[in-house]
């Protein structure tokens, strides 16, 4: 069995590079027939053992130092407890430019990123709707009481 191609396709695994859990998982390939080129582990001293899927696409990209970034302080913030968003915030937004001026080799994660931020909106306005037409049947049945 060849090892040139570590990275199996987890369809559930989050590919937000703002999401720390991110970190531990395989990108989400929505783009399964554009060849990267970077998904073998040939060349990288810089690299963990066993490291993720995602890391090493990250890193072997135009970001690398922006995302080595974020990492080392999503990393950070875990082991301190701290708030991960408030405190990785710059380096967040960093990583998310560089990954906007690299689109060409990001784009996959782009747009899964946008995939799921639209479908977050669609569940928010679901909630919204569903708790507003509780209220409206809250509101109907306190009518009927007093009557």
């Amino acid at each position: 069995m060849s090892s040139s191609n570590p990275e199996p396709s987890d369809p559930k695994a989050p590919t937000d590079p703002s999401d720390p859990s991110t970190r531990d998982h395989n990108p989400v390939d929505p783009d399964p027939d554009r060849p990267d080129g970077h998904s073998s582990n040939s060349g990288g001293e810089e690299e963990e053992e066993g490291e993720c899927g995602f890391c090493l696409f990250m890193k072997a990209g135009g970001c690398k130092e922006s995302f080595v970034a974020w990492e080392n302080c999503v990393d950070e913030a875990e082991k301190n407890d701290d708030d991960i968003a408030a405190k990785c915030m710059e380096v967040t937004a960093a990583l998310r430019r560089c990954m906007e001026d690299h689109a060409d080799y990001y784009e996959p994660i782009l747009r899964a990123e946008k995939a799921a931020h639209e479908e977050a909106i669609r569940e928010l306005e679901k909630e919204k709707a569903a708790t507003e037409e509780s209220e409206k049947k809250l509101e109907s049945k306190k009518e009927l009481e007093k009557n």
